[in-house]
């Protein structure tokens, strides 16, 4: 399928598109404008009739199940509870302290707190909660309790233990052992285990597979290409590996070594390298990001945790086990990323840096290897084919080529819903003092005895008439929140400007920056004229090139106040200072984006500011353009098999196939592919369900 010609034109045509309005030509936003904002989901004591009733029947069952099991044996786990500021030792401590033996104590009902010993209790989770709410800021912990070990060490707790009884959310009996560990230790059982069920049952002599959709001789390893080296394909190439499958792991661009130097090129010299950039090389886009590990797919998960702990393996600190919000930091990011690295390479994976996959060689509807040539060849001259059984396609989102190369081979692209908008930044200590007031002086830039403060937003806007195309039921919501971080570049292509932020460890610096986003769908697709399967890529080409035309060239960014953008006028050409390096020009930002989007980020930001007043200031700076936010189109796949279900031999995954949203969520799909592909080939008996007791899949949630 072609793609549609160019949309790129002048901001300011003497005659628009038909049907396609566009803000300030003679329109400013107006706080009387009648839009409808729809409820997000509601918790505590407000929350609906049915969700309370779904949440007494769990408490029944809870109940119930508890009366089968001793309550002295396994885990207690106890949640929400509550540490004031001044009573803790601070973020970095993740410990048990006396200010949480109290918490416990309470919980308990055992009267002296100083007698329950600490060695009894695990840590689990630490959260930072300044909500304006409460009545004054605290830590929230989850802790897990060893009844063997608390009865040993304190006998006297036992009446105390006989009268605990389970409560939805906050108490909650673990009888059964959980998956410990990181995921080469994990994988290493599972081969452990086979053996030793081979070698009760007998010896396994079949000398060809075909359990899959594509038989190979045993007498040889499995052959299989990772292309891409984003979370995905590093965990897809680990488990393979693992597993004794020969993995090659292509990757367009260089290791964090050059890269970096790239990157300082383009930040100090303003020189882009195509393929070596914040959005190519090893470690993904995630590496120059804040490298937050958040995720949506269920963050007690044993797939979580197995990812988890395999970054710790890595070298990443054990505080992100921890961590409510855990993240990592780009300086934490480049010696992870060379330690997983040397662990592939001891395992015999080869890793081929600065080779772009052209093409695939597809026989009798199946992959049966790839095109490969130098990626700094644009050209494709020195072209090579290579071999393989199979190809796991890990690339991320901004790999558009690949997504015109697989419509050439009628692979089936469905388009997907993703957002666009603009990243706001204010001062860090703004950011502090809106949410923590009097505490913001115990931040001092990241070293402080509280975390630096963040935000997360979201609204729901839409018109009272229910015209979709104008912006009914639109979400709009922050996005990749970097506390203590900077705007950077994150355009592939000279001619386009698109933006991201990052931040180091200890979110030290003076800013705060967050993308403010409005979801966009083939609706806002087709109002633009553009059709098919890759219609969102074209749209996001299309802002990123209007970005790059506002801000005059030469990878200068637009920016406008938020009070000018809510305003739509262009009070003044000098702005407050940015974090983005190669420099901003004050811009009609208002004019960047049809009508229905910019008003409902008008409204949005509006909204924002009730919720965190003093959100709308001049010293807020909006800066253009945001649209990378997920993948611009999903490649269908088999629940099961993660084959996809177009072409046979070719497993999409992670974030640029639309099945993962972060690193975390980008890890799990990989293992999970990782296994999958080891079970349909037989190098594993079993799939990940056998191994952990509930994966959750990254492709089926919103993240």
């Amino acid at each position: 399928m072609l793609l549609l010609p160019s949309k790129l034109f002048s901001l300011r045509p003497p005659n628009d598109i038909p049907g396609l309005h566009y803000p300030g030509r003679g329109q400013r936003y107006t706080r009387t404008q009648t839009l409808r904002v729809l409820c997000a989901k509601r918790a505590g004591k407000q929350r609906y009739p049915s969700e309370k009733k779904r949440i007494k029947s769990k408490h029944k069952e809870i109940l119930a199940e508890v009366k089968n099991k001793n309550k002295f044996e396994g885990l207690w786990r106890l949640s929400k509870l509550g540490v004031p500021v001044h009573n803790d030792p601070g973020k970095d401590f993740l410990g048990v302290s006396e200010g949480l033996l109290h918490a416990i104590a309470k919980v308990l009902e055992f009267p002296v707190a100083s007698m329950l010993p600490a060695e009894a209790f695990s840590v689990i989770r630490k959260s930072f909660d300044a909500r304006k709410m409460l009545k004054e800021p605290k830590f929230v912990y989850v802790v897990d309790m060893d009844v063997d070990k608390l009865l040993s060490l304190e006998p006297r707790t036992l009446d105390f233990i006989s009268r605990l009884e389970p409560k939805v959310g906050l108490i909650e009996h673990l009888s059964q052992g959980r998956v410990s560990g990181d995921l080469i230790g994990i994988i290493r059982d599972c081969k452990r285990i086979s053996r030793e069920t081979i070698s009760r049952n007998g010896e396994y002599n079949d000398n060809s597979v075909s359990k899959g959709s594509f038989p190979y001789s045993k007498s040889r390893k499995l052959k299989i290409a990772i292309v891409g080296s984003g979370p995905s394909g590093l965990f897809a190439s680990l488990v393979l590996a693992e597993f004794g499958a020969d993995v090659t792991l292509i990757e367009r661009g260089q290791p964090v070594e050059q890269r970096g130097r790239d990157i300082g090129a383009l930040v100090v010299r303003k020189i882009l390298q195509m393929e070596s950039n914040f959005c190519f090389g090893e470690g993904g886009a995630g590496t120059w990001s804040d490298g937050k590990l958040v995720t949506r797919i269920g963050r007690n998960s044993d797939s979580v945790l197995a990812v988890m702990k395999t970054l710790v393996h890595f070298g990443a600190p054990e505080g992100i086990l921890v961590n409510g919000k855990p993240h990592l930091g780009t300086d934490k990011l480049i010696p992870l990323l060379r330690n997983f690295r040397q662990h592939l390479q001891e395992l015999g994976v080869t890793i081929e840096f600065g080779k772009r996959v052209d093409d695939l060689v597809i026989e009798d509807g199946r992959v049966v290897g790839v095109k490969v040539s130098d990626s700094r060849d644009s050209l494709q001259s020195n072209s090579q084919k290579w071999g393989y059984d199979a190809v796991v396609l890990a690339v991320g989102h901004s790999a558009r080529d690949i997504y015109q190369m697989l419509l050439s081979h009628n692979v089936v692209l469905v388009p997907k819903d993703f957002s666009v908008g603009l990243r706001i930044e204010h001062p860090q200590e703004a950011i502090n003092s809106i949410q923590y007031s009097r505490l913001a002086s115990e931040v001092c830039s990241g070293r402080g005895k509280v975390p630096v403060a963040d935000y997360k937003l979201v609204k729901y806007v839409g018109r009272e008439n229910g015209d979709v195309s104008s912006g009914a039921s639109r979400s709009c919501y922050s996005f990749c929140m970097c506390p203590g971080g900077q705007v950077v570049l994150t355009s592939t292509n000279p001619s386009e400007i698109c933006i991201n932020g990052m931040s180091f460890s200890r979110r030290a610096s003076k800013w705060a920056n967050a993308a403010l986003v409005v979801t966009v769908s083939t609706k806002d697709f087709e109002s633009l004229n553009f059709h098919g399967d890759l219609a969102g890529v074209e749209f996001q080409r299309e802002f990123e090139r209007r970005a790059a035309i506002l801000g005059g060239g030469n990878f200068v960014v637009p920016v406008q106040t938020v009070t000018d953008f809510l305003n739509g006028k262009l009070s003044v050409t000098s702005v407050p200072p940015s974090s983005y390096r190669l420099g901003v020009k004050a811009a009609h930002l208002h004019e960047l984006f049809p009508i229905h989007i910019t008003e409902a980020l008008q409204r949005a930001i509006s909204m924002f500011d009730e919720e965190l007043p003093g959100f709308v200031s001049k010293e807020g700076l909006l800066h253009g353009v945001e649209t990378r936010t997920s993948s611009p189109v999903q490649i269908p796949r088999n629940t099961d098999t993660y084959e996809s279900t177009s072409l046979k031999g070719l497993y999409p995954v992670g974030e640029g196939a639309g099945y993962a949203g972060g690193i975390v969520s980008a890890a799990v799909d990989g293992m999970c592919a990782g296994f999958a592909v080891a079970n349909a080939f037989d190098l594993c008996h079993a799939g990940i369900e056998s191994v952990f007791s509930k994966t959750q899949t990254a492709g089926f949630v919103k993240y």
